[in-house]
């Protein structure tokens, strides 16, 4: 009874300020919005960068960065650090530590998606193999298969042509003249992988304007010709391991005897440390937010502060009517109460629409999927925090009119 008589005194005081009180809802919707976003972001994405690498334990490439590496081949999101020689390629498969080894080729693009050059056994070794929704993998030169994202925007179907476009970058002056034809497409796997045409290795070498220099010297395939072996380049071979143990001993051998290649192993630590990296941004996104946070508690303390005054004789007849000085009182603290939840659950609907569209945004930019509505410990902690502050902001207030005289305010 006393709760109910507590609301409905204070639900009155709240309709009467209904824009005030909604202007610093809302500025408390927006603060938990953004932190509750960020620690989403944060909590997914060192979980699903590392857990997208297709089940490849290490990258072997050219002498350069070990992060620069695994974007470049496993994420689409970087240019190669270098080439690396068929040879390489050759020594490496025959390791007996490696139990897969798969060359892959960059260096064109058709309307922005990248072509990656590779073998047949590509599809096989990638996860637990990658799945047609329709064709089947390319069997010669001049086919090719479409990621589903490559598919779904380009309008490319199984029988059609397209030339690609040289560079990674699209350039509609850069046309090449070399035709391919379209053989399958890949069922949607929320990698990288649904945003790559995957093309065999030849027609990345015989791709017009482009120069082989695996030995040294530049080479220009010729239609009809083979080419050497030790003229052919690579961007990096994806590996599998036979243990940890031999990514130790190659780990040992490439990397801190060798002089040649870089062998970016483990990968999901590679990815870890491009988030060790970025953690000075995201302590610094948090602690900006959480100042907003504060900010908007401020505002919910200046808000009550501010109605006071023009109250205090509401309050005066509500103590001569028999009112205690603590329930007046609890009236402002279950206003500032009563808002900070509300602001809350605003945030919530504005962190789901925040999240669809950053999700939306990084698989159209990445390929990688984020789950919206994922669960994790500051779907918890932020609104437990928030509500504790919405407390504390009606501490002053209360206090004040606690202390407020009676016989003033009357008159």
């Amino acid at each position: 009874m006393l709760l109910r008589a507590l609301w409905l005194v204070a639900r009155k005081s709240l309709q009467q300020h209904r824009l005030a009180g909604s202007i610093t809802a809302f500025s408390i919707a927006l603060a938990s919005a953004m932190i509750l976003t960020i620690a989403s972001l944060q909590f997914q994405a060192v979980r699903v960068f590392a857990g997208q690498t297709g089940g490849f334990e290490a990258v072997l490439g050219a002498r350069g960065s070990a992060l620069q590496l695994v974007l470049c081949t496993l994420y689409q999101l970087e240019n190669s650090p270098g080439n690396l020689s068929w040879q390489d390629y050759l020594s490496i498969q025959k390791d007996p530590g490696v139990r897969q080894a798969i060359p892959i080729a960059l260096g064109d693009n058709y309307l922005g998606y990248r072509i990656v050059g590779t073998l047949p056994q590509y599809f096989t070794a990638w996860g637990s193999g990658l799945a047609f929704q329709q064709g089947a993998a390319f069997q010669a030169d001049g086919e090719a298969v479409l990621g589903s994202w490559v598919a779904q925007q380009s309008g490319l179907k199984v029988g059609d042509r397209f030339h690609p476009f040289h560079g990674l970058q699209y350039d509609a002056s850069a046309q090449h003249s070399e035709e391919f034809r379209v053989v399958g497409l890949l069922q949607p796997t929320n990698t990288p992988q649904d945003r790559v045409i995957l093309i065999p290795l030849e027609g990345i070498y015989r791709m017009s304007g482009h120069v082989l220099r695996g030995q040294g010297q530049e080479f220009s395939p010729r239609a009809g010709e083979p080419i050497p072996e030790g003229a052919k380049e690579l961007s990096g071979v994806l590996l599998k391991l036979t243990s940890p143990q031999a990514g130790m001993q190659l780990d040992q051998r490439i990397n801190r005897e060798g002089k040649t290649a870089t062998l970016a192993w483990p990968v999901a630590r590679v990815v870890y440390e491009l988030f060790s990296r970025l953690s000075w941004l995201i302590r610094l996104m948090q602690l900006t937010t959480g100042l907003v946070l504060v900010v908007a508690g401020a505002s919910v303390t200046a808000s009550l502060c501010n109605t006071l005054q023009e109250r205090r004789r509401e309050f005066a007849i509500l103590r001569a009517l028999g009112a205690r000085r603590w329930f007046v009182a609890g009236v402002v603290t279950l206003e500032s109460l009563w808002l900070t939840v509300l602001g809350t659950a605003w945030g919530f609907v504005l962190h789901a629409l925040l999240m669809w569209g950053v999700t939306i945004w990084l698989r159209a930019r990445t390929g990688i999927q984020f789950d919206p509505l994922a669960m994790h410990p500051g779907l918890i902690m932020v609104p437990c925090g928030t509500v504790l502050l919405g407390l504390l902001a009606g501490l002053l207030p209360s206090w004040i009119v606690y202390r407020g005289s009676l016989a003033p305010d009357l008159s």
